[in-house]
């Protein structure tokens, strides 16, 4: 089995770029940066629940990073970039500090490495278990109406809050409370150390608005870029700014 994606081949000997994007959203979500990015062969990956990989379930990250690996042999991808955001961002980090042949190097917006205490990985839990309740049991609009009031979108105006409501509506609420259960950041282990041994070129971008990922960046030994004008979904809220970084990582 292998996963929904869309394949852009530039037809070079440079590295594919492959993009996962975040919770709830889908591989098209990337585009806007990607086809900017014209030098490089893209895949834009729908994550297991997602756009046309809705109907593929998966029972933890395991699975997912498998689905990933069969999905980049399938397209003959051997050298890659992954670049992922949030969600997307924790299965590349998760991926890179497992077997991932090819893999060039790593690139993750607004990504959590993972929680420290058996605590927090608690309350982590519990959190996502009311959510996927919610996604599974109401109208998708109410529930991404609160979704969008946590304090990680705090930089959201009411504009952009309604715009990313009606088009997270377009989700199937089941299909998201799975994928929320199956990779929550509750059973996701801390990869601070297995990242920080990594031998592969490691960057983080975080908008400036993000203070929660901007410090977390700083516990990893990754290069930082931050992201002007922008919150926690940086490639969406800035996406000539992230083309900018992006276009800066790959000429190294």
């Amino acid at each position: 089995m292998i996963l929904h994606a869309q394949a852009k081949d530039a037809q070079s000997g440079s590295p594919w770029l492959v993009f996962l994007h975040g919770f709830s959203g889908d591989g098209q979500e990337w585009q806007p940066v990607g086809e900017q990015l014209t030098g490089f062969s893209r895949l834009y990956v729908d994550l297991p629940g997602h756009g046309g990989s809705a109907d593929i379930r998966v029972s933890g990250f395991t699975d997912v990073i498998t689905l990933l690996r069969n999905t980049l042999l399938s397209y003959n991808i051997l050298n890659y970039w992954l670049v992922g955001y949030s969600l997307g961002g924790r299965v590349a980090m998760m991926a890179a500090c497992q077997e991932m042949p090819g893999l060039c190097g790593l690139v993750v917006e607004g990504g959590h490495p993972g929680l420290r205490s058996d605590a927090e990985r608690e309350a982590r839990a519990r959190s996502d278990q009311h959510w996927a309740a919610r996604f599974r049991h109401e109208s998708l609009r109410d529930v991404f109406t609160d979704w969008y009031q946590q304090p990680v979108f705090a930089s959201l105006n009411t504009r952009q809050r309604e715009e990313w409501v009606a088009l997270r509506s377009q989700n199937n609420g089941e299909t998201l409370a799975a994928m929320l259960e199956a990779t929550s950041l509750a059973v996701q282990p801390d990869l601070r150390d297995a990242l920080n041994a990594l031998a592969i070129p490691f960057y983080y971008l975080c908008g400036e608005r993000d203070s929660k990922f901007c410090a977390l960046a700083m516990e990893l030994a990754a290069t930082r870029h931050v992201i002007r004008n922008a919150g926690h979904n940086a490639h969406r809220e800035n996406p000539a700014g992230v083309v900018d970084c992006l276009a800066q990582i790959l000429r190294l």
